[in-house]
């Protein structure tokens, strides 16, 4: 399909999946998950990203971005979210994805143009800038600085609801989150940084990390002990 026309309702959600797949490579390289030596540099929407070459670790995201299409495609997703923990479990960071369907489409009419919605080479542009802002987002949180982290990937649906998207007899393919890991148990001091938004004219997608409390505590720790060493 021509990419000036304007997106499809199935195009919407197969293109925000997509960037949800390739951000989630670039936030493990940018945020030092795993060793630089991990990724490869490959080119998407007209910019330089990292891409794991583990095939466990792709399996799993690949997976985890497959569920999250088949329940966008049902207008259920409130929120995916990449949860960045230490080595005991303690969430550090969450990149949050916030979703929203802005229209109900009839199933015979997914595969038609949505009049309003932009077309795909502009959210290819969109996509780009908001991978270039996650690249440099060291400057705004700061060098990683501890070891053994790790990361989940969470969905949050609309109204607690749990995954209802199947394949065949299989169940939905989701385990119940560590309630720690989900953005209602992040406390008040945690501070959220806008990355980028765009409405896409069927979903609304944007995308900011939260500094949690305990990663925040931390730094003043080490800041703190600085100064002490310093005087």
């Amino acid at each position: 399909m021509t990419s000036s026309l304007p997106l499809t309702f199935n195009q919407a959600v197969r293109g925000v999946a997509e960037f949800i797949e390739v951000a989630i490579h670039t936030i493990l390289y940018v945020r030092q998950v795993y060793p630089p030596d991990l990724f490869i540099r490959r080119k998407k929407y007209d910019t330089p990203v990292f891409q794991s070459r583990h095939p466990a670790l792709n399996e799993y995201i690949a997976g985890a971005v497959k569920a999250i299409t088949d329940e966008l495609a049902l207008g259920t997703v409130d929120k995916a979210v990449v949860v960045i923990k230490d080595a005991d479990e303690k969430p550090l960071e969450r990149f949050i994805f916030a979703l929203r369907n802005t229209l109900q489409v009839e199933s015979y009419n997914k595969d038609t143009s949505v009049e309003g919605a932009i077309s795909a080479a502009s959210l290819g542009q969109y996509f780009r800038s908001f991978l270039v802002k996650l690249s440099m987002i060291e400057a705004q949180l700061g060098q990683m600085y501890l070891d053994d982290l790790s990361f989940a990937i969470v969905l949050e649906l609309r109204d607690d609801k749990a995954p209802t998207a199947t394949h065949g007899k299989d169940p939905p393919p989701w385990i119940p989150a560590s309630r720690p890991d989900t953005t209602a148990e992040a406390a008040d001091s945690a501070e959220l940084h806008m990355i980028r938004a765009v409405d896409t004219g069927i979903i609304n997608l944007s995308l900011a990390v939260q500094e949690s409390e305990y990663k925040l505590n931390l730094e003043k720790e080490v800041e703190s002990k600085g100064k002490q060493k310093a005087t």
